[in-house]
């Protein structure tokens, strides 16, 4: 498995094609080995990596999100601990990082060396890093649904409708604390591949309301409009320097501008 991950990589050019082909083929692995762990049987996949392994978005993602489905919880700790050792025995180096006392658990996987391996670093200890954060308690509402892919491994993946995800989100878009130039992209991405989709609104409400929002929610009737102010204030530069390396084609930032964008939510 280890000696494939490094032919993903050695086909592509560059830095970040090598880099981002590299994690997503290591995301994949690590999902199939929760898959055959039963972990779909308890989480739903979401989050920017769900949309690039189920949908295909064009761009890459570096974490794995995850939400509780269901009242009985993944044991997370030998969950982990067996992930640690299935990747040792495809001869992967790795360390991992883990705390389940939180509301959204998280791992921190980092593969020792292979960047260089790769030919991608000439650091022979630097760590490829994943990190995995689960939710064991988000908002109730989503709408769950299966979705089957093959993406370097055909799996099953239980996740959210597409409403569901859209109102996850615009909950980040809404709520986040700090500018994150990937939502904005998506944002954009949602609305030119599905021109009439809206929200999950009952969920969209429940996250805005675990988050502390104060303000009246959005509705059927005004959520473009909540949503083009916050794409109308943001800006552009930092939301271009943080996806650009993360996409397919950097080029697509000369069509997911901020006008155009904006056109979008207006288009409806």
């Amino acid at each position: 498995m280890k000696d494939y991950a490094l032919q993903v990589a050695s086909s592509r050019t560059g830095y970040n094609e090598k880099l981002n082909f590299l994690r997503e083929y290591l995301q994949a692995y690590v999902l199939r080995i929760l898959f055959d762990d039963g972990f779909f049987d308890l989480c739903a996949f979401v989050g920017g990596t769900a949309l690039r392994f189920l949908y295909r978005i064009p761009r890459f993602s570096e974490d794995l999100d995850f939400s509780v489905t269901g009242g009985k919880l993944y044991p997370f700790e030998r969950g982990m601990l067996k992930l640690k050792r299935e990747l040792e025995i495809s001869g992967y180096d790795v360390t991992i990082k883990y705390n389940a006392s939180k509301t959204v658990q998280y791992a921190m996987i980092g593969f020792v060396g292979i960047m260089y391996e790769a030919g991608i670093s000439p650091h022979r200890n630097q760590k490829l890093s994943i990190k995995i954060d689960i939710d064991t308690r988000p908002p109730e509402g989503a709408v769950p649904a299966t979705h089957i892919s093959d993406i370097y491994f055909p799996l099953a993946y239980a996740t959210y409708d597409l409403p569901s995800l859209f109102a996850g989100k615009l909950n980040a878009l809404l709520c986040r604390s700090y500018m994150k130039g990937r939502d904005f992209f998506d944002l954009g991405w949602y609305l030119s591949r599905w021109p009439g989709l809206s929200p999950n609104f009952n969920l969209l409400r429940n996250g805005l309301r675990q988050a502390g929002w104060e303000e009246s929610f959005p509705s059927e009737n005004d959520w473009r409009m909540r949503l083009f102010r916050v794409v109308e204030t943001a800006d552009w530069k930092i939301v271009e320097q943080d996806v650009t390396p993360f996409l397919e084609r950097a080029a697509d930032m000369n069509i997911f501008t901020q006008e155009n964008v904006l056109h979008l939510l207006t288009d409806d």
